[in-house]
């Protein structure tokens, strides 16, 4: 008598992963790879890093949900990893979708009104509904978050602390209107938002706008979003976030511990080390998680 078909080990299962641009996506198929999980990268044409390629992989348009979708099938993959920057924010020109997506648009027009995380949970039950469960990076990678403490030898002074005790507050109240994760503070004064553009464009309009100074001073402040859903969208930093800060005479970057994702930790503290800011990992019992270390120039 024919038995029924055994059930395949999910931890056996390829992991799939949407990947955008950065380091992260090779990242988190790295550490899958490690703990023996094989991995099928599906990378966005023109965002991710043709560094993936190294891994089992497939070129695809951003709008293709359908093709996404099937790949999975086809591979007997049923976990997604969503992962990685989008550098033009903008809806998918009609050229650019499947018939899957332009369906999936043309049905949830309404979605389209909303900010980066109620556009992304919506989309996330869009594809759950297909049967695939989407899964955060942190889970696969959990060793890409960012620690209590700072990150190299360099730690806030009474000054610095000053401006990050009143940039999470505020940081969190902005994330708390989907308008963006971070925020910089300078002399306990909120002087820039992060906006759709991302951490990247608010620093350099920020350096355009202050001039030269003679001492390094202000805090990058930057944490998750209250309501985001941590699967689909973490705050981030890696050693281009903080070369970016330092050119613009800031004193350090803060990020809320557990909550952020940080690309290669050695590298982003051997930069700060360098360049003479800090880098910590904040959280609410102590803002500044004093640790021992020297204070920022």
């Amino acid at each position: 008598m024919r038995g029924a078909r055994p059930e395949i080990d999910p931890a056996r299962r390829p992991l799939a992963i949407l990947a955008g641009g950065g380091a992260f996506p090779l990242l988190v198929a790295e550490a899958a790879v490690r703990a023996g999980r094989p991995v099928a990268i599906f990378a966005i044409r023109g965002e991710a890093d043709p560094a993936i390629e190294a891994h089992r992989h497939r070129w695809i348009g951003r709008g293709q949900l359908g093709t996404l979708l099937s790949g999975m099938r086809r591979i007997g993959a049923r976990e997604l990893v969503i992962i990685g920057g989008i550098r033009a924010r903008r809806l998918p020109r009609l050229s650019e979708l499947d018939f899957t997506g332009i369906w999936v648009v043309l049905r949830n027009l309404r979605i389209l009104r909303q900010g980066d995380d109620g556009l992304l949970r919506k989309i996330a039950k869009l594809i759950e509904a297909r049967g695939v469960t989407i899964v955060g990076a942190a889970e696969v990678a959990p060793e890409l978050l960012m620690p209590a403490g700072p990150l190299g030898r360099l730690v806030p002074n009474a000054r610095d602390q000053i401006d990050i005790a009143a940039g999470l507050p505020e940081a969190r109240r902005h994330g708390a209107a989907d308008l963006g994760q971070a925020v910089i503070v300078v002399d306990g004064v909120v002087v820039a938002h992060e906006g759709p553009q991302g951490t990247d464009a608010m620093i350099s309009a920020f350096e355009a706008g202050r001039g030269r100074l003679e001492a390094p001073s202000g805090v990058l402040v930057k944490c998750a979003k209250p309501t985001q859903d941590r699967r689909l969208d973490m705050p981030a930093i890696g050693p281009d976030t903080v070369l970016q800060a330092a050119r613009a005479g800031l004193a350090g970057i803060a990020v809320e511990q557990g909550a952020a994702l940080v690309a290669d930790r050695a590298a982003v503290a051997g930069v700060a080390d360098t360049r003479g800011i800090f880098v910590v990992g904040i959280g609410d019992g102590d803002p500044t998680l004093a640790a021992d270390g020297e204070g920022a120039p």
